[in-house]
């Protein structure tokens, strides 16, 4: 009977772990996604540079 008892409490505590597992994102992407995000804006003011010291030359 104790092994009944566990199991019924494991399965009461599985739904809760499962929401928090599925509410946060990996760490990996979220490293991934700001890494992306500042290399992106990154690119993006140098093109623009790019285009402002091309239009001082003219």
């Amino acid at each position: 009977m104790p092994d009944t008892q566990d199991t019924q409490a494991q399965d009461a505590q599985a739904p809760d772990t499962k929401r928090a597992q599925q509410s946060k994102f990996p760490r990996g992407l979220i490293i991934r996604l700001i890494a992306y995000l500042f290399v992106g804006h990154l690119f993006a003011f140098f093109v623009y540079l790019l285009f402002v010291l091309g239009a001082q030359n003219q």
